[in-house]
Formats: structure tokens, C-alpha cells, sequence
């Protein structure tokens, strides 16, 4: 269910975005409805991200020593931060000066230019990718789906969130801010659709009562590549995942599957 050595998808990141919520419960993260138009995922709630470009590796290679990852680590970070920017104007992942009115700026010129690299350049910022955590791989080689992603999960908080977010109007058509088990709930009642790793993260992420916790299980937790499986179980099949990954659930009924 999970080898480092098998055929490569196309590489992408996403981005788990948390803030405290308002009451003092349960935080909550972000999530963005995306276009039915788009081939991937269409019409379904996830969270912000994309695939990794050729400018996020090449910027990679010139800070990858200075951060102590891989280059191919480095280039899924940067591409975390650059899809957080593009899809929702918060520039988490990086530091300098940063303001609600340079975010909006930096946005527009990576909307122009397509890549980071001149972004830091103009507004004179860095990476930080120290805020960034990595927190799952998933890679569903197995499945029928239109696009193969071989998708790293990262966290990163907000902390009160007191921010504005916007959709990028090309990718996307909503952004919301829920807890995890309140995507959960929507997504039973009919309100939202989840593909199925979506799914699984959210249910892992409503174990948290805060993002240290989340952070602290991600860092216990090794980080292995997810490959779901089909597997049966008294004539019914099943999609399954890993059981030492820290998923609560690691099956669902294949029929009951939404796929990307």
C-alpha cells in the first residue's frame, strides 16, 4: 500500500490552513469549492493547492541548502506557499514586511508572472518554511481517475485569523472557514461533496482540539506515501488506506467513493 519506488504522478501540494475559532472551540481550517469546470476534483471542497511548477523547483535549488531539505522537498513547500497566495491572498510561508495591502500587490504580480521567485524579489521577502508542516502524501496510483497527483499535505496556522481571504475566480468559486467535523457534517447533509482523501483527512483532523496538537501527532508521525487499495470484505469491496498513518478511518465502500 505504500512504495517510494513506483511510477511518479504529477507532483502537487496542498495546504491545511488553520485559525482559532472565534468561541474557543474546535479550530477551524480552510477550504475552497472548486470550479466545476476543472478537471481534477471538480465542483468538490478541498484545500488550497496545486501542482508543483518547474519555477518552484528552480527557485528550490537555490534555497534548499539554506533550509536543510531536498530540492524536491523545497519545491512542494514553495509551491504550498505560492498556491496559498495565488488561491486566497495569505501569505503564510514567508516573511519581511508583510501587509493586508503588499499581500493583495504580491498576489496581483504572481497572478502576472505565474512564479515566486520575482515575487520575493520585488517586495524584498523570504521564505520562512519553518511554518510549514508536513503532514501526509498521497499518491492514488491505483484508481480510475482522469489525473494521477502525487499530492504532500502540509499545516500551517493562522493562529486568530483575523484576515480577509478571496477566491482566485479561476480555480475556485467559494472559500469557507469550517471546523473539520463541521465539513464532515456539511458533506452528509448534501451541502458539500469530498473526494475521498479529503475525506480522511478531515476525519483525521477532527481529532484536534488545536493545531499544536495537530502539529505534534504530524511530527510523531512519519510521513508515508498513502497509495489507497481496493480490498474485499464479505463480497463488499473497499478502498483502503494505511492503519499506522494516524487515519481513524482507513476504509470506506468503493461504491460509496467520490473520486476526482
Amino acid at each position: 500500500m505504500t512504495s517510494d519506488s513506483a511510477a511518479p504522478g504529477i507532483p502537487a501540494a496542498t495546504i491545511i490552513i488553520f485559525r482559532n475559532a472565534p468561541d474557543g472551540a474546535a479550530p477551524e481550517v480552510l477550504m475552497t469549492v472548486r470550479s466545476r469546470n476543472m478537471t481534477f476534483a471538480g465542483g468538490m471542497a478541498v484545500f488550497p493547492g496545486g501542482r508543483v511548477d518547474p519555477e518552484d523547483f528552480a527557485l528550490a535549488e537555490t534555497i534548499a541548502g539554506e533550509t536543510g531539505l531536498s530540492a524536491d522537498e523545497a519545491a512542494h513547500q514553495i509551491a504550498a506557499v505560492r498556491e496559498t497566495l495565488e488561491e486566497t491572498g495569505l501569505a503564510l510561508g514567508l516573511a519581511g514586511d508583510i501587509t493586508a495591502e503588499s499581500a493583495a500587490a504580491a498576489r496581483a504580480m504572481l497572478a502576472q508572472r505565474g512564479a515566486l521567485a520575482p515575487v520575493l524579489d520585488a517586495f524584498g521577502w523570504r521564505l520562512d518554511l519553518d511554518q510549514i508542516t508536513p503532514f501526509a502524501r498521497w499518491f492514488p496510483k491505483n484508481e480510475n481517475i482522469s489525473r494521477i497527483y502525487d499530492t504532500r499535505f502540509y499545516l500551517a496556522d493562522l493562529g486568530t485569523g483575523d484576515v480577509d481571504v478571496s477566491i482566485d475566480a479561476s480555480e475556485n468559486t467559494h472559500l469557507f472557514w469550517t471546523t473539520a467535523q463541521g465539513a464532515l457534517d456539511a458533506a452528509a447533509r448534501g451541502e458539500i461533496k469530498l473526494i475521498f482523501p479529503t475525506r480522511r483527512n478531515l476525519e483525521r483532523l477532527a481529532l484536534f482540539a488545536s493545531y499544536a496538537e495537530a502539529r505534534a501527532q504530524a511530527e510523531a508521525i512519519p510521513v508515508r506515501t498513502i497509495m489507497p487499495q481496493v480490498t474485499e470484505k464479505d463480497g463488499t469491496k473497499w478502498l483502503t488506506i494505511l492503519a499506522d498513518a494516524g487515519y481513524p478511518v482507513i476504509g470506506e465502500p468503493l461504491d460509496t467513493v467520490a473520486r476526482g
